[in-house]
């Protein structure tokens, strides 16, 4: 019998995940109930060089394991030219999570310390290729701060986790980036999209075309998600409709996962990631810049 191919796969990963069905974003009500079956990930990573793991190691949410965003979560790499944090190969994904002790059976809440949008790129991942995943909406401080644990617990024995190319259909490469004719959303803050002085990439700026929406501005003083309705405003400004088709960018791929999982919260269909984002086209001098506002 021949090698099954992707399609089939993935068909397989999703049978034998668990059936909790979610949406993109649960909260801690939600959380409390399922906690024994659902992985909890700290996806916590720092643009000023901070430790992710060292915030982990001084107060994560019980049970939970630490993703890294630069080793499992992207491929590492030489230099920028495709971006910072290019996506990881898929073997290097499921080798990564399986052995956090994340397998094809588990379902994956993710959290962080910025409303979501950092471990919104796991979330993203896992959710692209037919895994069941979440954000917790609030992140870490959603969860009583007296009920945070300390150090690194004892390790989730390794798992089974199936690598899955990821889909085409949900990505879009710089040249396709170049000449869209779909939206084209800029999760980054207003600042660098307009461009203001950018601490981690070449030039300043962003793609002619784009449409800025921070996606951080969809968080409220507590960090949590707007409700669909108001996404759906937030959305409509930037001319995404129902049945309109987006490519959501940022730096580097990652904040951009957020924007789409707040897409797929409002009902405006799933979107795709381009991956390199403004990282990989401000490194390319061919690349046109724009500094409007908008």
């Amino acid at each position: 019998m021949g090698k099954p191919g992707p399609g089939r796969e993935l068909d397989r990963v999703r049978r034998v995940a668990s059936n909790l069905v979610i949406a993109p974003f649960v909260d801690a009500d939600w959380l409390r109930e399922h906690r024994d079956q659902v992985v909890l990930a700290d996806v916590r990573h720092y643009l000023d060089g901070r430790s992710g793991r060292a915030a982990y190691e001084a107060g994560h949410i019980p049970g939970a394991v630490f993703v890294e965003l630069d080793t499992v979560l992207s491929e590492p790499h030489e230099d920028d030219t495709h971006g910072r944090h290019p996506l990881p190969s898929p073997e290097r994904f499921a080798a990564g999570l399986g052995a956090l002790g994340i397998g094809d059976e588990h379902t994956v809440i993710g959290y962080d310390d910025a409303g979501g949008v950092i471990a919104a790129r796991l979330v993203w991942l896992l959710r692209a290729i037919g895994h069941e995943a979440a954000l917790l909406d609030g992140g870490i401080a959603a969860w009583p701060a007296d009920d945070l644990h300390a150090d690194y617990p004892r390790p989730r024995p390794p798992a089974r986790f199936t690598p899955v190319p990821w889909p085409a259909e949900r990505l879009a490469a710089i040249d396709e980036v170049a000449s869209t004719d779909e939206i084209l959303i800029d999760a980054r803050d207003r600042t660098r999209f307009g461009g203001g002085p950018d601490p981690v990439d070449p030039r300043s700026g962003h793609i002619p075309g784009a449409r800025s929406v921070p996606t951080r501005e969809h968080l409220d003083a507590g960090a949590r998600i707007a409700d669909p309705e108001q996404l759906r405003a937030t959305f409509a400004q930037a001319g995404i409709e129902p049945g309109t088709r987006v490519i959501s960018y940022c730096g580097s791929g990652v904040t951009a996962c957020h924007n789409l999982l707040a897409l797929e919260r409002a009902g405006l269909g799933p979107g795709r990631l381009y991956p390199g984002s403004w990282s990989e086209w401000s490194r390319d001098p061919a690349r046109p810049v724009a500094t409007s506002e908008r």
